[in-house]
């Protein structure tokens, strides 16, 4: 890639607000939404300053909020960090959106914007737009009170531990003892886990159930017939609309389960047991040890940064820059929130990645797919405004998916023994093949609960089951176990604090295998197309952008019958 050496970044001048500037309570930022209320638009080149100073406001804000976020979710047991928090969404927050509301009035009725037709402007004013059509002032506290409960899932499953061979290990830790060779161990880990989620499977769905009516009420507010049908106006799906999703569950349904079922079978076989179990599915089947690519989160920094140089330098040098300033926190540990993230940090243009890694290739996947979403901040940092940089999830998630398959070639930093790494590359395609059922399972589900918005907890879990059913394995045999299955779809973090987000996942999994495929045939092709597409950020619609990279924008069943084809070889080249 045509890139000059990186150097740390460092924050720009400001031009609208003072550089020593800080936030502390919303009295001392008022005035600056005021004086761009206030401010009178001349022409063109007034509203673009007009535009550039409202991002500037914004980025400091966003900013401060994702630190705040950051430190949070590293130690959900310190007190002071979740007050700072909730201090953020319940006192600031709420008076930012009314604010932000009148501004969007403001610029919709100015008679220049239609003048702005270079870069993202055409983007931002339809973005704009929507945000105006669905905001109403009541639902200003609503979005407070849902955004403090939705933190409520971290707390709660932050703090679940288990106890194995003596010691306290979190559930992600725990999880590890999954690829142990001993199935008696497997068995006992798994159920020692499901029991603990279940041990607050009534909390997690009290806490659902408000956030549930919370949402609905939200969506009611707004016009809306359901919290579904606000969603999707919501989250800018210009693109695509609830019947594409029913496509897409549809396609993978008869085109992936399948793949799945003959994956299951295979396992079956190969491990020679009368009844595949869930306990069955994370160990190698020929009776090897888990493969552990890395031995600290320091290792799987180094590695992750030389897998990414030999892709190309300017991709290492991301990572570097990240480690230099200390915005990565992978370890495992008690207390600290579930899950991954990468979280742009809007002024600095350096995100931070944290995430939950012990030692296995889950992991070092995790910590490609967030290394993704990383230089595609490092790659939008400079546009114009910080909208142009906030780009819909079928964009942020297939930089990360991509990364996760063109890093394939060189992941032998992480496995230098050949058959270990075409373990690892298999092991990754077939997860793959499982991930694409899941996505269509929490989609489908999320359709169900947000058009049934006065289930009862009975009706919930039918609908999950019968749900679930449809996607999943045929082998698996759950006898025993269909209380730990009813409660599954409380694992799933976007169920709580993401509402609605998951089927993006799917859509830029196939995006990514199409990148991959680009990649394959001509490596320097489809990496530039790949990098060239993360550079428009959101400046293009999504169609737009997937062209970029030389890829559709396309979950058909013909098409996802051609990737899945493309997949299915790959793997028999391994």
């Amino acid at each position: 890639m045509d890139q000059k050496q990186l150097d740390i970044p460092k924050r720009s001048k400001r031009r609208f607000l003072p550089e020593d500037f800080t936030i502390t309570d919303w009295e001392g930022i008022r005035p600056f939404y005021e004086a761009l209320q206030q401010r009178e638009i001349h022409n063109e080149r007034e509203l673009q300053e007009w535009f550039r100073d409202r991002s500037e406001l914004e980025s400091v804000l966003a900013e401060e909020l994702g630190w705040r976020y950051i430190r949070m979710t590293i130690n959900t047991a310190d007190a002071g960090h979740r007050e700072r928090f909730n201090h953020f969404i319940s006192q600031i927050q709420p008076n930012i959106a009314p604010e932000a509301n009148r501004l969007n009035e403001k610029v919709l009725e100015c008679r220049f914007l239609e003048q702005l037709k270079e870069g993202g402007y055409p983007i931002l004013a339809r973005t704009l737009k929507t945000e105006f059509e669905i905001f109403r002032e009541e639902n200003v506290p609503l979005n407070t009170q849902m955004n403090t409960l939705q933190q409520e899932f971290g707390v709660i499953s932050g703090a679940m531990t288990v106890e194995v061979d003596g010691q306290e290990l979190t559930l992600q830790q725990a999880a590890d003892h999954l690829q142990s060779t001993d199935r008696s161990k497997r068995e006992e880990v798994w159920k020692k886990i499901s029991a603990r989620r279940l041990e607050d499977g009534k909390k997690l769905n009290d806490l659902f159930d408000q956030l549930l009516q919370l949402r609905h009420q939200i969506a009611l507010n707004a016009g809306f017939a359901n919290y579904r049908d606000f969603m999707f106006k919501a989250l800018g799906r210009f693109d695509y609309s609830p019947e594409d999703c029913e496509d897409f569950h549809e396609s993978v349904s008869m085109e992936v389960t399948p793949l799945l079922n003959e994956l299951s079978r295979q396992r079956k076989e190969a491990l020679g047991v009368a009844e595949l179990r869930p306990w069955d599915k994370a160990v190698d089947v020929e009776g090897r040890q888990p493969l552990k690519p890395f031995s600290s989160p320091h290792d799987l920094m180094e590695k992750t940064i030389r897998v990414f140089s030999r892709l190309d330098p300017f991709l290492g040098r991301c990572l570097e820059i990240m480690r230099e300033m200390e915005h990565l926190d992978l370890d495992s540990r008690k207390g600290k929130a579930p899950g991954g993230y990468n979280y742009p940090l809007a002024e600095t243009g350096v995100p931070f990645i944290f995430m939950n890694a012990t030692s296995t290739l889950r992991d070092m996947i995790t910590m490609l797919h967030e290394g993704g979403h990383a230089v595609h901040s490092f790659l939008t940092k400079d546009l114009e405004l910080n909208d142009f940089k906030h780009t819909p999830s079928e964009v942020a998630e297939l930089a990360s998916m991509s990364m996760e398959l063109l890093s394939m070639d060189h992941w032998d930093e992480f496995f230098k023994d050949p058959d270990e790494l075409r373990r690892a590359k298999r092991e990754h395609l077939e997860q793959i093949i499982s991930t694409l059922p899941w996505v269509a399972t929490i989609d489908k589900f999320q359709h169900w609960v947000y058009t049934h918005p006065q289930q009862r907890e009975e009706e919930r879990r039918a609908a999950w089951e019968e749900i679930y059913e449809e996607f999943a394995d045929e082998l698996t045999d759950w006898s025993g176990l269909e209380e730990f299955k009813a409660h599954m779809w409380q694992k799933q973090l976007h169920l709580y604090e993401v509402p609605f987000y998951y089927i993006e996942y799917g859509i830029a999994q196939l995006g990514a295998i199409a990148v991959w495929k680009n990649y394959k045939e001509n490596p320097r092709k489809g990496l530039d197309g790949y990098l060239n597409a993360l550079k428009l950020g959101y400046t293009r619609p999504i169609p737009e952008v997937y062209a970029a990279a030389h890829i559709r924008f396309d979950f058909s069943l013909a098409y996802i019958r051609e990737l899945m084809q493309f997949v299915r070889a790959e793997m028999e080249k391994i």
